[in-house]
């Protein structure tokens, strides 16, 4: 054995044998600097595999000890600073001692093998070779991806068994640190022993392959081009022995069953589900549909309770500090929990909270989850048409999917939430349904013990769930629906109330909100009234906070900038923070005025009053209607012009006058639509005004339907109407005598320093209604 000096070049999950030729790149900067060392004494270097791959900077240690002493037959430098080299195997190498500097050295002992002479006599040697060219010869046939010519004639033109093993190692496609172990097996016989061991393994994966194909290809007609590799997964699952994947999802479930304790009808659809899945492959998109019902079915509460509130006095104290006044409210929920608490059981009716928007409908709701201990989702109604967005979709459908209520009851998975309707006014139909109709089923106590969800079709208890609804109009509420409620109506909150809400509840939670305290953001007394009458007209207080939020910003704003440290807002400075006034204070006329009658109005937003002008002018009879009438606020003006031209007489007017007078009614603020009987009184007034020259009263507001007879009818919304007529200076509100009970129930703090006249027919409105010192009587 002689020794030699060479550079070393590491290799990373590349063997090279003797007599291999081969390409690599090489990239590291140390490598290089080998290269060009070797090119300058015959080109010989001497390779050598690393430990670890991902070792970037290999030292002595990291390298093996056996490697490849090689030629280098040509140095490419490729496009993008690449540099290939080409390399020839010429015998196996040890190192002795390396020396690392800008590159690796290395002292290598080359290590000879004997001549093909010495096995000219060994029959077992001859014998193991002519095997390992057999096995070869299969192995290069079984696998494709190898060429096959070149590779075979160079093991076929080996004359020794380690030549042979070198060959054959070179070629398989094994493991990087295989073919290291058979580099470094110097007896050549025992060498070509491991690398005939290792090729039988390979074949025999080759032969399993090659096997499972053919068993598939049989299995398959020429149209199932696609379903060929599912059908090959399965076979190697077979092989392999694995545990079929289909299975062990069938037994998870199984498992998820038993422990969620079902109902008897429930848990027989499951199984039954379950038993269909198990027959199924995996792939089949079937499959995945049944396996997507089963875990939607178990994902769903069926006994799960929230341990609820039994503290009514707890109860009522969350309620009074979440929000103020709302007194029907609280008595209601307080009694609802009162009977629950006695009786164990919930036999209330569904709650509907109707008010104008802003007046804290949905906010009482999780007030009232938080009092009674309930989990709390909230689903929104508004604008939904489809059927199934309520009882789901059957599962014949792609896609289909449980409706709202169940994916609720799934989202808070207990069986008894609060679930809070929101917007259940809006909802509309379609060719899809009408999915007010679906809800029939959801707020009958009767009948939600056993709720039918078209995708899940089973039977779903909703009797434990508290219901609660919110409308701005209980009107536009179908019938049936409406019936299925008990209506709270929650109307629009008074100046003094506003103020309270502000300043206990709306003032702080801005503060917070913007990163202030209360010393840094101060308000003076009588601000936030400025802001109630002067930018805000509304019934409940979602602008007010809107404008209390812009204030703090505004104040955040000046305080970052160094301009102040704190901001104290008063009177004087409000418009700098807000702008100016939106709207200006409406009052009451200056004084009595023929034809201008103040009548009273509820909308959406609350209630508002109306300035109603009537005028006379020669003509032909007509009756013109201004200010963007409604139908039915139109026929409230001819069933109030029928009623006086039956009373001409008693009105000192000519029998003729509806032939030669024209009469025009006008309601100012014609851009926004108005609508509605309870004016009709309102204008019979401002007609017979116009019509007989007597003054109306200034001082007074009135609201009533009335008929071509004279009868003056309830009305509603009369809370509402009442504050608006308070805000402008109103001292007598004329209303009619079947409203009393409304009279009553209105506050006391709002009925202050307001008189009420109950009327029951036209003429008890005109003698109170006439100024002093007028008459329209004959």
């Amino acid at each position: 054995m002689s020794t030699q000096n060479l550079p070393v070049i590491p290799l990373r999950g590349i063997t090279v044998f003797p007599n291999m030729v081969i390409s690599f790149p090489v990239g590291r900067e140390s490598s290089l600097k080998a290269i060009d060392e070797a090119q300058k004494d015959g080109g010989r270097v001497f390779l050598l595999a690393q430990r670890d791959v991902k070792n970037n900077d290999p030292q002595a240690e990291d390298l093996y000890t056996i490697g490849t002493v090689a030629v280098i037959k040509q140095v490419l430098k490729l496009p993008g600073n690449i540099t290939h080299i080409i390399v020839e195997g010429v015998s196996r190498g040890k190192t002795e001692s390396m020396l690392i500097d800008d590159f690796i050295t290395s002292d290598v002992t080359l290590i000879k093998e004997d001549s093909a002479d010495a096995y000219e006599n060994d029959i077992q040697a001859q014998a193991l070779m002519r095997c390992a060219n057999e096995l070869f010869d299969e192995y290069i046939r079984l696998n494709k991806r190898m060429p096959q010519t070149d590779t075979m004639l160079t093991t076929v033109s080996a004359k020794t068994p380690g030549e042979a093993a070198d060959n054959i190692a070179a070629g398989l496609d094994i493991e990087s640190n295989i073919k290291q172990k058979i580099l470094e097996t110097l007896d050549p016989v025992k060498r070509l022993e491991f690398v005939v061991e290792r090729l039988s393994n390979e074949l025999q994966i080759l032969r399993l392959k090659s096997e499972i194909e053919a068993k598939v290809r049989s299995n398959l007609d020429a149209s199932q081009n696609e379903y060929y590799l599912r059908e090959q997964l399965k076979v190697i699952q077979e092989k392999l022995g694995d545990k079929d994947s289909m299975q062990s999802v069938v037994e998870e479930l199984r498992e998820k069953a038993k422990a969620k304790n079902l109902p008897e009808t429930a848990g027989k659809t499951v199984e039954r589900e379950i038993d269909r899945l198990s027959k199924m492959q995996s792939v089949s998109p079937e499959a995945n549909v049944s396996r997507l019902y089963i875990e939607h079915v178990l994902e769903l509460p069926w006994t799960e309770l929230t341990d609820e509130n039994t503290d009514l006095k707890k109860a009522e104290e969350i309620l009074e500090n979440d929000h103020y006044g709302l007194k029907d409210v609280k008595e209601r929920i307080i009694e609802f929990l009162a009977v629950h608490l006695n009786t164990g059981e919930d036999h209330s009716s569904i709650i509907c909270l109707v008010g104008p928007p802003g007046v804290g409908k949905t906010s009482i709701a999780k007030s009232i989850a938080r009092a009674t201990g309930r989990k709390y989702i909230r689903m929104s109604l508004g604008g939904i048409k489809d059927e199934a967005e309520i009882r789901g979709h059957r599962r014949t459908y792609i896609g289909a999917m449980s409706g709202r209520i169940i994916n609720a009851m799934k989202q808070a998975q207990v069986m008894n939430p609060l679930i809070l309707l929101d917007e259940v006014d809006k909802l509309t139909n379609s060719y899809n349904g009408d999915p007010a109709s679906a809800l029939l089923e959801v707020l009958d106590r009767e009948q939600n013990n056993n709720f039918n969800d078209h995708y899940l079709e089973i039977p779903y208890d909703l009797s434990k769930v508290l219901f609660i609804c919110t409308a701005n109009d209980a009107s536009t509420i179908p019938a049936p629906l409406r019936d299925r409620m008990e209506l709270i109506d929650i109307s629009g909150y008074t100046i003094d109330e506003k103020e309270n809400i502000a300043e206990k509840y709306l003032y702080p939670k801005q503060l917070k909100f913007a990163g202030l305290e209360k010393k840094q953001l101060r308000l003076e007394s009588g601000v936030i009234d400025e802001i109630i009458s002067g930018y805000t007209r509304e019934a409940g207080v979602r602008q007010l906070e809107r404008m209390i939020e812009k204030l703090c910003r505004r104040g955040v704003i000046e305080i970052l900038e160094g301009r102040k440290k704190s901001i104290h807002v008063t009177k004087k400075n409000l418009t700098e923070y807000l702008g100016t006034r939106k709207f200006m204070p409406e009052k009451k006329s200056n004084a009595p005025m023929v034809g201008v009658v103040r009548g009273l109005a509820w909308t959406s937003m609350g209630g508002v009053t109306l300035e109603v002008e009537a005028g006379t002018m020669k003509g032909s009879g007509k009756i013109e209607l201004t200010g963007s009438m409604g139908d039915v606020m139109k026929e409230s003006a001819k069933a109030a012009l029928s009623y006086i031209r039956s009373n001409s007489d008693k009105f000192a007017l000519d029998g003729d006058f509806y032939k030669n007078t024209d009469i025009h009614i006008h309601i100012p603020e014609g851009a926004v639509p108005k609508d509605g009987p309870s004016a009709g009184i309102t204008m019979a007034t401002a007609m017979i005004s116009a019509l007989t020259g007597a003054k109306v009263r200034n001082d007074v507001a009135m609201t009533g339907e009335i008929t071509i007879t004279g009868r003056v009818l309830p009305i509603g919304g009369l809370k509402e109407k009442v504050i608006a007529a308070k805000m402008i200076g109103i001292d007598t509100i004329i209303v009619p005598s079947e409203n009393e009970p409304q009279v009553k129930d209105i506050p006391d703090t709002i009925k202050k320093d307001l008189e009420f006249v109950r009327v029951s027919s036209m003429t008890e409105v005109l003698n109170n209604a006439v100024a002093r010192g007028e008459s329209v009587w004959r």
